[in-house]
């Protein structure tokens, strides 16, 4: 059964059954992700630990849509993103999914301001309106005065901050963070999570993949993957893994 949403939740913002996904075939096989059951209730933030290789990357990508489960199902607000057509899951993504990569992925001829809103127009929404919804995003996450700047003349924790108003400009309700405080001091990697704890207290569904238990601690509950398994869940004051 899938691991249950807090209590009062309905309709899991996000739910894994039974994922699978494996690489290559016969005695290159690998299980990246070996039966994964998982629900992320509405505005609950849950973080993703484990060791290089446990699976933590490929859970988010199929949480993202952005790679096939070889068996079982992903769902996003109920819908399951196999019934879904490329344009379609295309759409869900830039309207509902806001995803923070490991590697930022900022386009390098835009402006701050510009690669916030570049998701919104592509979602079809006008030029002037997706600008000042990227204005905003960048005020929120304490950024707005390097609107102007291109990703180059940013430090780490400043494109880091673009990055993750990338994933929360619009109406987005899930945000999937890969790693995003990997490269960042101690200080900038807390102020990091610190938005993604508020965006959860605000009603997202928040997933932050990280190694740091430090960081796990902000989140309402941590699973542990192991071999491409859930091996615990706890409350991050509970986690037997910290340390």
């Amino acid at each position: 059964m899938p691991v249950a949403p807090g209590p009062g939740a309905t309709l899991p913002a996000l739910e894994l059954r039974g994922a699978v996904r494996i690489h290559g075939s016969g005695p290159r096989e690998v299980r990246a992700l070996d039966g994964v059951d998982l629900a992320v209730a509405p505005g609950e933030f849950v973080a993703v630990m484990g060791s290089s290789g446990s699976g933590k990357s490929t859970l988010l990508h199929l949480a993202g849509g952005l790679a096939k489960p070889t068996a079982g199902d992903v769902l996003v607000e109920g819908q399951s993103l196999a019934s879904l057509s490329p344009t379609a899951l295309a759409q869900l993504r830039r309207e509902k999914v806001g995803y923070v990569f490991q590697d930022l992925n900022l386009l390098p001829a835009l402006t701050a301001a510009e690669n916030v809103a570049f998701p919104r127009e592509l979602a079809g929404i006008r030029p002037r309106d997706a600008a000042a919804e990227a204005r905003e995003a960048l005020e929120a996450v304490g950024v707005g005065e390097l609107w102007r700047r291109r990703p180059e003349e940013l430090s780490g924790g400043q494109a880091q901050r673009v990055a993750i108003a990338r994933a929360l400009v619009g109406p987005r309700r899930l945000l999937l963070a890969d790693e995003p405080t990997g490269a960042l001091d101690s200080t900038t990697a807390r102020d990091i999570v610190d938005l993604l704890r508020q965006r959860a207290d605000d009603g997202a569904s928040v997933v932050l993949v990280t190694h740091e238990a430090r960081l796990a601690a902000w989140a309402d509950r941590t699973i542990q993957l192991r071999d491409g398994r859930i091996v615990g869940i706890a409350a991050p004051e509970e986690f037997p893994w910290a340390g």
